[in-house]
């Protein structure tokens, strides 16, 4: 199987206000489904019609701000996924260099590698208030006014089946450089870290990583993630924390050698 480090965008704010649905919404998903099945994972078997068709039916039969998570359950289904045990890669505010790291560790498995994950990246969608009359494509709901926002609620359950089928070893990759590391509102702390099963997953990894440019916020025993580790423990989780993953400063350093802290670091090999 390959694995690639496409870019993931969970649109967790009120960004894409003001946008309608993606034009050619159909003919991505759907393409994106069928170079999923031939190229990504040929191993598996899926009907990408059969999933094009319950996610719609998910979506346009509701009002724009009416889509439950429970709403897109035939279309989750159509799309279940076995995952790799000690793969998976959990991230929060870390979106750049988590790609940059799953691209260079390879096997490593995020969201956007799922199936589900890889068709809806980065893309729009809603119905429109008129029910049966299709997406629109003019204008969606911010996701403030939103009780049931269909775009979020198809992360969130995509977010719960990552989660449950976690195993073995997984890593937490979390942004020191920002108050609140770990967010208890983010999709990572609100809806990943719930659907842990202590009794699948053997260790988490937490890497803490920095701009090297600063600043230097919050770190293993500092701010928001020794809150993390206290939930960890509390519910039987083994853990590791680190905040000098070489790894990480080497990614960052490839992108930005003219950094003080890159020069100091070449200096020193």
């Amino acid at each position: 199987m390959k694995y690639f480090g496409f870019a993931f965008v969970l649109f967790l704010a009120d960004a894409a206000a003001g946008f309608g649905t993606t034009p050619h919404l159909k003919q991505i998903v759907t393409g994106r489904c069928y170079e999923y099945v031939m190229l990504i994972n040929p191993s598996s078997r899926y009907n990408c019609e059969e999933i094009w068709r319950e996610f719609e039916e998910a979506v346009i039969r509701r009002s724009p701000c009416g889509v439950r998570v429970k709403d897109y359950q035939r279309m989750f289904r159509a799309s279940a996924q076995i995952l790799p045990c000690d793969k998976l890669l959990f991230w929060s505010k870390t979106r750049d260099l988590m790609h940059s790291y799953a691209a260079v560790k390879g096997s490593v498995w995020t969201l956007e590698n799922t199936l589900v994950g890889f068709m809806f990246n980065d893309l729009i969608w809603c119905g429109q208030q008129d029910r049966e009359r299709g997406f629109d494509y003019h204008s969606c709901p911010e996701w403030s006014t939103c009780l049931n926002h269909p775009v979020y609620s198809l992360w969130k359950q995509a977010s719960v089946n990552f989660a449950t089928a976690a195993c073995g070893n997984i890593t937490v990759l979390l942004n020191g450089s920002i108050h609140h590391a770990f967010n208890r509102k983010s999709m990572f702390g609100s809806v990943e870290l719930d659907n842990l099963n202590p009794r699948m997953v053997f260790h988490v990894h937490i890497k803490v990583v920095y701009n090297l440019e600063g600043p230097f916020v919050e770190s293993c025993t500092q701010g928001s993630v020794v809150g993390l580790t206290e939930v960890l423990t509390t519910r039987g989780f083994l853990w590791t924390c680190t905040d000098s993953d070489l790894t990480l400063i080497i990614l960052q350093c490839i992108k930005n050698p003219q950094w003080a802290a890159c020069q100091r670091c070449s200096n020193s090999l």
